[in-house]
Formats: C-alpha cells, sequence, structure tokens
C-alpha cells in the first residue's frame, strides 16, 4: 500500500494526502433506493433490482461533479451505475454485519442538511414541500438515511482504524521533497506549408466527423414561481411595516459597544477570600492617585491581561458570570466599579471605552422593513404554492397550462441551447441537466427544479434537434487548419523520435541539440512542489525512472500545445525531512493514515462486490 501511495505522490497529489483528504462516503446515491414500478431492471445486486430511472438520477447526481467539464455522458452514467452497485454490495454486507442507525439518529442527522434549513434552522415545512417535489414520503427518506448512515459507520470502522507509522511518513516525505536534475530541449512546432488534397480534405472530414458535429440542442417552455415574485404582490401598510418594524428592531439596531479592563485579586490557597478583598479595597483607594492601567499591570494577579493594563477587550454579555456582567454593564464610561466577587476572586472592572447602541429610524429603513416584510408574508404562500406546482405538474405531465392558469404563471418560452452552454434561464446547469432528461426528451412536465432557496421552475420540451454533422463545404476551411495542425505534430514527433534514437545511440544532448539548432536548458533541484514547468513536462521528470550506472535517463514529453520536449534526466536526491515538515507530522500521520485507509476500504469493497450477486444488462447505457 505504501509503494502504491509513493509512487502516486507527485505534486498536488502529496498535498491531497496531507491536506485534504476527503473520505467520499455514500450518501450522494442514497435515494435510489425505492419502488420503480413493473419496468425490467437493467442491474441487480442479490434482490435489489435497479432500473434505468435509477441510473438516470444517479447519473443526474454524479454528473453535478463535473459541472463545466467536458466529460462523456454515457461514461458518467456507467460510472453512476458502478457506484449504485458498490453501494448496495457495501449495504447489504453491513446488514449481515448487524449494523444499524436508529429512526432518531436519522432524523437528528437530517434535520443537519442545509437544504431543509431556513436561516440556519430546521424547517419542516420545507422539508416536507422539497420531499413532495421528489415524491418520496418522509418515511422513505428516513429509510434511505439510515442506509447512508450504515455504509458511513462501516466504512468509518476501517479507515478510521487505519493508521501510518512513522518509517511511512518518512518514507513520504523523502518522495515527496526529493529534487531531480535534467537538461532539456523543445522541438517546436513549424508551420506546414503545402496545401492538402481534395482527397486528403475529404478523408479527414470522414474519419473526424465527431468534431464538425452540431451538438444536440434542445428548446423548452417552462413556468417559474419565485419568491421574489410573490413578495411583490403582498400589499403593505404602514401599521403593518411599523409593526413589523417593532418585532424586528434588532435587525436595524447597533448594538452597544462597551470595552473593559479589569484588575484580579485571586482566591485561592495562599490567599482567602478576606485577604482578597483587602487587597482589592486597598487598590480601590490607589486608584485616586494611580492610573488604572499601571496598577493593574503592578497587582493583577490575572498575569495575561496585566500586561495590557488589565484590557479585557470588548465585552461581550454571556461571557463572564452574571455579577462580573451586572457590573460591567452599569458602569459609565471612565468608572470603575467597587470590588465585584466571582468565582475567581475579586474585580476592580472599569469601562475604558462605550459607544452607546442606537436604533435606526424606521423613515430611514422602511424600504428595507417593505422588502423584509413582504419576503416574510410571501413565504408560507410560496411554498403553498410549490406544492401545488409540483402536484399539478405531475397530474397533467403533458402541458403546462393547467399550472399556469392555476398558479397565474406565465409559459415562456427559450432558445435553442446544448448541454453545455445556454442563455436566459438554460445558462443554469440545473436547467440544462434535466431539459435533457429522459423524462423531459420523452415529453413530460420536468420535476420542479429548484434554483436556490427561493425559485422553482417546471419545464417542458418545445423542440428537439439531434446531433449531426455539418457539411464539408460548410466546414473545409477548419478541416484544411485542422489537418496543417495534425501534419505540423506528426513532423515535430518525428524529430523528437529521431533526436531520442540519436541519446540512445550514445550522442549527448547538446551534440544534437547543436545539429537540430535548438537550445539546450538546465533544470536543476526540482522538486515536485516547486518548479516552473509545464505541469505535462514535470509530472514525466517525476515519474521517469531514475538514471542508471552514471548514465542519464532519455524521454520525450508532449506538451499540451503540441510541442515536443526530450529530456536527460541526470541526477535524483532523496528528499530529507525539512523544519516545515516536522512542523506537520501529526498532520501527515492523520492523512497518511486515512489515505491507508481508504485503500484498505477500496480493496475490501472490491473484494465483496467479486463475491456478491451482481447483474448489469446491456441496456445501461441510454
Amino acid at each position: 500500500m505504501l509503494t502504491t501511495i509513493r509512487e502516486k505522490a507527485q505534486g498536488a497529489f502529496a498535498w491531497i494526502i496531507l491536506i485534504v483528504i476527503c473520505v467520499p462516503f455514500a450518501l450522494w446515491g442514497i435515494q435510489n433506493y425505492v419502488d420503480t414500478g413493473k419496468e425490467a431492471a437493467v442491474a441487480s445486486v442479490g434482490d435489489k433490482d435497479f432500473y434505468q430511472r435509477d441510473v438516470n438520477k444517479a447519473y443526474e447526481q454524479y454528473a453535478q461533479n463535473f459541472q463545466g467539464m467536458t466529460v462523456d455522458e454515457q461514461l458518467l452514467k456507467k460510472q453512476a451505475l458502478d457506484k449504485l452497485i458498490k453501494d448496495e454490495v457495501l449495504l447489504q454486507y453491513a446488514h449481515t454485519e448487524g449494523l444499524v442507525a436508529t429512526d432518531s439518529s436519522s432524523r437528528d442527522f437530517i434535520k443537519t442538511l442545509p437544504y431543509f434549513q431556513t436561516e440556519g434552522k430546521f424547517d419542516e415545512k420545507r422539508y416536507k414541500s422539497l420531499l413532495a417535489s421528489q415524491k418520496i414520503s418522509s418515511a422513505e427518506f428516513v429509510n434511505k438515511i439510515k442506509s447512508a448512515l450504515i455504509m458511513e459507520q462501516f466504512q468509518r470502522s476501517i479507515i478510521d482504524s487505519s493508521f501510518a507509522t512513522p518509517y511511512a511518513i518518512e518514507s513520504f516525505f523523502k518522495v515527496q521533497n526529493q529534487q531531480r536534475d535534467v537538461d532539456y530541449i523543445t522541438v517546436g512546432l513549424e508551420k506546414v506549408a503545402a496545401q492538402p488534397s481534395e482527397q486528403e480534405i475529404a478523408a479527414y472530414y470522414q474519419q473526424h466527423q465527431d468534431a464538425y458535429k452540431l451538438p444536440e440542442q434542445v428548446s423548452v417552455e417552462y413556468v417559474e414561481l419565485s419568491l421574489e415574485d410573490i413578495a411583490k404582490k403582498v400589499v403593505v401598510t404602514d401599521d403593518k411595516l411599523k409593526a413589523h418594524y417593532e418585532e424586528q428592531k434588532e435587525q436595524y439596531s447597533t448594538p452597544e459597544r462597551r470595552k473593559i479592563s479589569h484588575i484580579l485579586f485571586a482566591v485561592n490557597a495562599k490567599t482567602d477570600d478576606k485577604a482578597a478583598l483587602g487587597k482589592a479595597l486597598k487598590a480601590e483607594q490607589d486608584l485616586k492617585t494611580k492610573d488604572f492601567s499601571a496598577l493593574a499591570a503592578e497587582v493583577s494577579d490575572d498575569k495575561l491581561t496585566a500586561k495590557k493594563g488589565g484590557d479585557l477587550g470588548l465585552f461581550i454579555v454571556g461571557s463572564m458570570e452574571k455579577s462580573f456582567e451586572e457590573a460591567a454593564s452599569a458602569l459609565k464610561a471612565g468608572e470603575v466599579s467597587k470590588p465585584v466577587k466571582s468565582s475567581f476572586g475579586y474585580h476592580l472592572i472599569k469601562v475604558t471605552e462605550l459607544m452607546p447602541g442606537e436604533v435606526k429610524a424606521f423613515d430611514s429603513v422602511k424600504d428595507e422593513v417593505t422588502k423584509a416584510y413582504q419576503k416574510a408574508q410571501a413565504e408560507n404562500a410560496f411554498y403553498e404554492a410549490g406544492e401545488k406546482l409540483t402536484q399539478m405538474s405531475y397530474e397533467n405531465p403533458d402541458n403546462l397550462q393547467s399550472v399556469s392558469e392555476a398558479l397565474s404563471l406565465a409559459v415562456k418560452k427559450s432558445g435553442l441551447f446544448a448541454k453545455d452552454k445556454g442563455d436566459g434561464v438554460a445558462a443554469e446547469q440545473k436547467i440544462r441537466d434535466v431539459a435533457f432528461s429522459d423524462e423531459v426528451l420523452q415529453g413530460n412536465n420536468s420535476t420542479p427544479v429548484e434554483l436556490g432557496s427561493d425559485r422553482l421552475v417546471v419545464l417542458r420540451l418545445l423542440e428537439h434537434k439531434p446531433a449531426a454533422v455539418r457539411e464539408l463545404n460548410s466546414v473545409k476551411q477548419d478541416v484544411i487548419v485542422a489537418l496543417a495542425n495534425d501534419k505540423a505534430k506528426q513532423q515535430v514527433i518525428e524529430k523528437a523520435n529521431k533526436i531520442k534514437q540519436q541519446l540512445q545511440a550514445g550522442q549527448t544532448l547538446q551534440k544534437v541539440a547543436a545539429d537540430y539548432k535548438l537550445t539546450v536548458k538546465e533544470a536543476n533541484g526540482l522538486t515536485r512542489n516547486k518548479n516552473a514547468l509545464p505541469e505535462q513536462l514535470s509530472d514525466a521528470i517525476f515519474r521517469a525512472a531514475k538514471p542508471v550506472a552514471g548514465k542519464p535517463a532519455s524521454f520525450g514529453v508532449a506538451l499540451a500545445t503540441g510541442e515536443q520536449v526530450v529530456v536527460n534526466l541526470k541526477k535524483v536526491t532523496p528528499g530529507i525531512m525539512n523544519d516545515e515538515d516536522k512542523k506537520q507530522m501529526a498532520l501527515a500521520q492523520k492523512n497518511l493514515a486515512k489515505a491507508f485507509g481508504q485503500s484498505e476500504f477500496n480493496a475490501m469493497l472490491a473484494s465483496l462486490e467479486t463475491k456478491a450477486d451482481v447483474s448489469v444488462k446491456n441496456q445501461v447505457a441510454k
């Protein structure tokens, strides 16, 4: 296992291990354990069947991790199905091992989920509304959470029991801090002067038709329920606004700021209550002729604040004992209290700075109060309308007119857009994902799409244009440019291969570079984390085998620009733990242990999957 970690410990990967190890528990797939009707199963694990809609739903969630990236949809669907299968294998094994999660712990966990909260607190109406929009009952959802918690419990039992030895940590830093010395030359692209023939153009076009496709496009019609729009319709009067202002006055107030200092006379084994009080009373008299901060530095038993003249900073109600707070709150600016008793001893307290609290006048915040009042009044109506929107769009799956008329929502239309880009409402990734879902492409209304916490959109297909290859005449110039680029890259590869052959035959890099009129560059003391080389080049240097018998290790690297780099790896110096690494020992030990534990868990899960009764049908990749 350490060997695997060591081999992969390059660049950012190494610091992922040391800094941001993330244990990917199985929670994302839990809502797929539902009854899916009588359609044919596309996969099964033991007695548990999965259907195409399960795969589609899992894919929609899984694809969110790749937003903004060009990733093959069918590959993601396969990975989503693999995840469903692994989760089910793990869940079934956890059940056989007798692991359980209680209803109580599951409900407590649900209350911590931010999408069921309003202003940081669990909102039961929101919870029920969101479950209703997904057509899931509370009991079903709690059961799914229980399954997820059971899987997490099992995974943690393996990962949290793993450990990393000092030898493993030292070995990691030897690899991480390793230094490498190289010489290299860059073979650049050269312009191809010859024009391709018509036959070459046609052949290239035929071989690369995917590059000249118009992407699949759709347009949709939709209705949008917005909290802001509902709020604008809420009728306001000055009386209602003033009442709301009075109820929420804290929102429009600046609290009092009070800085305090103190002198402490501690009651302890050496000083009893009477003696401490006597010291406090004497100090109170001394303040008639001495400065408070100077006296604090001289006699206070709170040595930490004494160095700062007794300064305790801003006074925060609730952070001190009641007797202390009452005394501090009653003082005027510059005033010193009588001796105040606390569990620590006796205090003399002084207010060194006082900025009175302020309540903003109603007229100065009327616009702000109006928006807040309208929003507060609109929230219930928004959730009720959301439930109605969900129900009616489901009951009338072939049109939006019913829900439009019932909720007075305009039916809007989008232009054509593709999976990776759109304008207007289609600029939202969630909208594009749903628009291309099987549910919508088959002509049904979508389930409500939540955009933030205050917008719901239901959409249906307006027009669907399958992907199509553009005619050669319309892309001919693009084909010519692509052909020229390919030829230029091929020429660079051939030249780089010749250079490598000459190096392998015993010629020096300097001699070969001179023959081709190229410049040799030197880079010594390269480390995985600190070098200015292109990423592909740096990765290749640190993957390359070490020089043998003093002979440089030669290899080539293709850059993203199309250039080729020929490298001589001259020297590899083992890394050592530096002072900064030693400061991170505890973090390194913790995160390497997690990495090892995750590796052990993955191996165990793979073994369980091999032994499980898993069946996958061919029709999965739809």
